[in-house]
Formats: structure tokens, sequence, C-alpha cells
């Protein structure tokens, strides 16, 4: 079995923040107003509300925000600041929510990006919080708002390959968006597998493909102008999946298509996004000629040892 140090890993992981691209985030994130009487509000929009800054510091706080673009996660409300993220990350978390209950567990969040869900997560009592995230600017992003938030939550500059190595087991882990960008889906699916305790729940969403069959489209060199989109399964090929890595009871939650309501160009991102990557003339289709984007969310158990 391969042995990872993980505080080795820790302190090279570590080093992304005096790179040249990302030490101007850090210094800006040290140089936030320190926080005057915070109040925190976990609706749709995750809120952190003040009445105590200066206009000079909300113009720091604002301008630290619009540095980290781009926002791909949210929406978010630091004091005077609406960070308008590219998608509405509210509409999948209330889609998930009827389905799972974190109270007392110990909970990961595979691919975390800023934060968003770990932090709407933080209102059903977990016993601990901890997301995985190797992006430096997303990193950036999280200690900017838990400079607010104060949350206790541990957010690693890791990846997936190293949850089945940590220091501990999950009660519950997330991994939302991640799986198409794997070029081993199973070995991945396999590693979120090794980090559950028994009994432990895996919640899952990816791109799905239409039909019966145990099939998946391999696109040949982009899906919806990504490159690194590897795999997109039919349901049962993605059943198949999970049973091959150890998974039993998997419970299909919801099939939804992507729509210009959750995802959408706003002034937090400087990139394109769900109108460009569709087909002008058929937004059934990607610009590529695949079918558009349409995600399938499951919830899998492990119950072996």
């Amino acid at each position: 079995m391969e042995i990872v140090d993980l505080n080795i890993l820790r302190e090279e992981r570590l080093k992304c923040l005096n790179w040249k691209n990302i030490k101007p985030y850090w210094e800006a994130i040290e140089a936030l107003p320190t926080p005057k009487n915070i109040q925190i509000k976990l609706s749709d929009t995750v809120e952190m509300l003040s009445e105590h800054f200066s206009d000079e510091e909300e113009k720091v706080i604002h301008d630290t925000a619009k540095l980290m673009h781009p926002w791909r996660k949210g929406p978010f409300q630091v004091s005077k600041t609406f960070i308008d993220a590219e998608w509405k990350s509210n509409l999948k978390y209330n889609l998930l929510r009827p389905h799972f209950n974190l109270k007392n567990k110990i909970v990961g969040d595979i691919g975390c990006n800023n934060g968003y869900y770990l932090f709407k997560m933080m209102e059903d009592e977990p016993k601990r919080l901890i997301g995985f995230d190797p992006s430096a600017v997303t990193y950036c992003q999280f200690k900017f708002l838990d400079h607010f938030m104060q949350s206790g939550i541990n957010y690693e500059l890791l990846g997936i390959e190293h949850v089945e190595h940590y220091e501990h087991k999950f009660d519950v882990l997330f991994c939302l968006g991640v799986l198409y960008h794997r070029a081993d889906p199973i070995g991945m699916l396999k590693s979120l597998f090794k980090g559950l305790n028994q009994g432990g729940e895996l919640i899952l969403d990816t791109f799905m493909i239409d039909g019966e069959d145990d099939i998946c489209l391999t696109p040949r060199d982009r899906y919806s102008k990504m490159g690194n989109i590897y795999f997109i399964p039919t349901v049962n090929a993605l059943k198949n999946w999970c049973y091959r890595a150890g998974f039993e009871e998997i419970e299909i939650l919801d099939i939804v298509k992507t729509e210009h309501e959750e995802q959408r160009k706003t002034e937090w991102i400087s990139t394109q996004s769900l109108d460009d990557f569709l087909d002008k003339e058929d937004q059934n289709k990607t610009v590529e000629g695949y079918p558009a984007p349409k995600r399938v969310y499951i919830k899998a158990k492990r119950l072996k040892k």
C-alpha cells in the first residue's frame, strides 16, 4: 500500500501562496479589516453582515473580492459586497438537502471550490467539516470568506487521491461536479469508498447521457469547450462504476438539465459560461454537437468493511 505523508504534502502545497499570481491574493487577505460584529445568515445567499465597517474598509473588502475572480460558486454577501457567482449553487444544494442528515457526523466535500456548500452545511451541526481542493485560487477565496465567517472548517489543499489516506474516515462525502474530470472514474470512486466509514454515504453528481445501455460518451477533444472531460455515462453505466468500486444501495436522487437560471455569466467571472458552450441554433446540443449538459444526482452507501 502506498504510504502518503500528508503533513509533508501540506507544507509543499502551501508554497502556492508565494506563487507570483497568488501572492497578491494572500497579501490582500492579510490586509482585510478586522471582523466587527458579523451576523451570519445561511440562506440561499451565504451572508456575513456588519454595519460597523467604514466606507474605506468596505472598499477594501470589495476590491479584495474582485481581485480573486473568477467566482464559480455562490452567491455570497460580505457586508455590502454581493458576489453574484457564475453558478447559483443554492439550486443544487436545495435539491440535495432533503436527502442527507449531517448532525454529529464527520463530513467531507471533495472538490469544494470556495466552500459554499461547506458553509451551508454548518446549519446541520456536523461534528467536523473538511473541504478538499488543490486549487490555490479557490483556497484564497475560502480564506477571504472565512476571515469573516470564522467557521472552523478545515480546507485541505489536497485532492481526491488523498481522501483514502486521510487521518480519519468520513461518515458522509460529497463529490459534486468532479467525476467527469477524472480519466479513471472507477479508480476515483474506489478512493472515495476507502475514505468512508462502514455505513457511510457518498453524495455525487456528474454529467450523464440518456439511454438504457451500459455505455458512456467519450469526447474526442472537448465537451462544452472543456478539454478535461473524459467519460459521460448513462445512469446504468454510472451505477455499474459505483458497484465495481464497492458501493451498494445506489439511489438516484434526481436528473436535471443545466439551465441558464443555474449557470450564467456575471460580472464576477471573466470567462465564458453556459451560453457560450451551447449550439446557437440548438440549445439541446453543445457547440461540439454532443448532448447538452445534464446531471444525475446519486446517493451510494458503503456497507462492506
